[in-house]
């Protein structure tokens, strides 16, 4: 006979506890525990943009060399994930936890400390390896933690808002780093940050893993996955540099096309698939997917083109730029977290995503109008709010629903999928944007006197182009998650809880 009891953390009865999850009882710390491990894996991503030009300075690399700090980063991030994801299932997700948060402070203090470009890249590259470790840990154990659908969906509010806000927070950290310290403390900082969530870890959670024997290591699979999430990053990485005609940019994309097929048929004859199809081909599971790279590519394009906009054309300094989106951070936070609490347990992600979806588009058409002489409270402000609404409506109920109704031996999976979409979404969002901000410079110039205030007219133009791009990702994102989307409350599966302990 199970017998209810007080929740320590709130005071309010919350029913009978599961009996297999044995964090039912601190499942509050434990997400802020959590929260402090995505947070630091999220801010990375943009952190180190503010503090590249002082780090260019310090270690005199060249521009051609300045993008690779950022993309040896993404590179082993994306690539490594599903195995993250997996490895994580089968160790145990608090052992995966533990060991991402050591290998990736370490790897931040080697890249603080760098003395040369290839020192610099290498740790870059050894974060986004221990990240894809960490990352899927941390949503899997959100995911089965919480168990009751209610609480589930509150708790991916606040994960939604962190995993939203955590680029922004990034810029306006960075920030205050670069200026009143210097660079190096912009990687730095992530070691006091996973000090406190190692010590919550170890005092707070129970190792998971999924029951039974063991299962080897799918590495047919891995080796192929691996490989063609690699090229495809790649590719686009190559596109912010070459021309697309060139072949290091479509002949990775090509290799990593054919190599994610060749996934596909690999997985449905395994054994033991490193991505079961079950997970990956479910239809709402699909929809939110597609949904999170969306607006990952729309999120990662607000956060760089805009803070060029701010500092280039506005003045702002790297501190004045990062608060500038706090507007922005503020109503995706409030947003996420209301709407998963309150409306998806009711409703479901499908009326959500896409009017998310709409309200981000709308945004970004806003910001379309951007001329030489718009100002920051009249011009940005505004749109900023509105697309900070629209991704915390679209975001947190999208990853909700891309990790329910999932068995405890996929949690792993479906989290690595969800990070995957996410980061996958912002490196090739920012490569393809990059070539068409590019472009359209280019062409504004065509036939004029290239003066600064023609100069300047041609800047704004690729901001605005890049912003009407977004906004047709957008639409094309509320179209697919209201087709793909199924209605009404999502499905909790009954032994989504861990099924063991050790």
């Amino acid at each position: 006979m199970t017998t209810a009891h007080l929740d320590s953390a709130t005071g309010v009865d919350p029913g009978p506890a599961t009996p297999h999850n044995a964090h039912h009882a601190r499942r509050w710390l434990i997400l802020g525990v959590l929260g402090l491990a995505q947070l630091m894996v999220v801010l990375d991503a943009t952190i180190v943009n503010i503090a590249l030009p002082s780090a260019q300075t310090a270690l005199e690399f060249s521009n051609e060399d300045r993008q690779w700090i950022v993309t040896a980063y993404a590179l082993a991030f994306g690539a490594l994930l599903p195995l993250g994801g997996r490895v994580g299932d089968l160790i145990g997700r608090k052992t995966a936890l533990l060991v991402g948060l050591v290998g990736f402070a370490l790897a931040s203090a080697v890249g603080g400390a760098a003395e040369g470009f290839g020192m610099l890249v290498g740790a870059r590259a050894a974060q986004g390896v221990f990240g894809a470790l960490l990352a899927p840990a941390v949503l899997s154990l959100v995911t089965t933690t919480f168990t009751d659908a209610k609480e589930r969906a509150k708790a991916f509010g606040i994960y939604g808002a962190i995993a939203g806000a955590g680029g922004a927070i990034g810029l306006l950290l960075g920030g205050v780093l670069t200026e009143y310290l210097n660079w190096r403390w912009c990687l730095y900082v992530n070691v006091p940050i996973a000090i406190a969530a190692l010590t919550g870890g170890v005092l707070l959670l129970h190792n998971q893993r999924t029951d039974g024997p063991r299962h080897r290591l799918d590495v047919p699979g891995t080796l192929t996955v691996s490989a063609g999430l690699f090229s495809v990053v790649y590719g686009f990485a190559n596109a912010e540099t070459h021309d697309w005609s060139e072949g290091v940019v479509w002949g990775w994309l090509v290799a990593g096309a054919v190599l994610l097929a060749a996934f596909l048929v690999i997985e449905s004859r395994v054994a033991h698939p490193l991505i079961p199809l079950r997970v990956l081909f479910d239809r709402t599971r699909g929809g939110s997917l597609i949904a999170v790279l969306l607006l990952g590519i729309g999120m990662f394009a607000v956060f760089l083109f805009l803070t060029y906009y701010l500092q280039q054309n506005l003045g702002f300094s790297p501190i004045s730029s990062g608060a500038a989106f706090l507007p922005m951070i503020g109503a995706l936070a409030v947003t996420a977290t209301l709407t998963t609490s309150i409306v998806l347990p009711r409703v479901g992600p499908r009326p959500l995503v896409p009017v998310g979806f709409l309200l981000a588009a709308a945004g970004m058409l806003w910001l379309t109008q951007l001329e030489v002489g718009s100002t920051y409270a009249a011009d940005v402000l505004g749109p900023l709010i509105i697309t900070g609404v629209g991704i915390g409506l679209g975001m947190a109920p999208a990853m909700s629903a891309g990790t329910s109704g999932v068995h405890a031996s996929d949690a792993g999976v479906a989290s690595a999928l969800v990070n995957t979409a996410q980061q996958i979404g912002g490196s090739v969002g920012t490569a393809v944007l990059s070539t068409i901000a590019a472009s359209a410079v280019t062409d504004y110039l065509v036939g004029k006197n290239p003066t600064a205030e023609v100069v300047a007219a041609a800047t704004i133009n690729s901001y605005t182009t890049t912003f009407a791009w977004v906004a047709g990702f957008f639409v094309l994102g509320a179209v697919l998650s209201g087709l793909l989307l199924r209605s009404g409350p999502l499905a909790v599966d009954p032994d989504a809880a861990p099924a063991a302990h050790m």
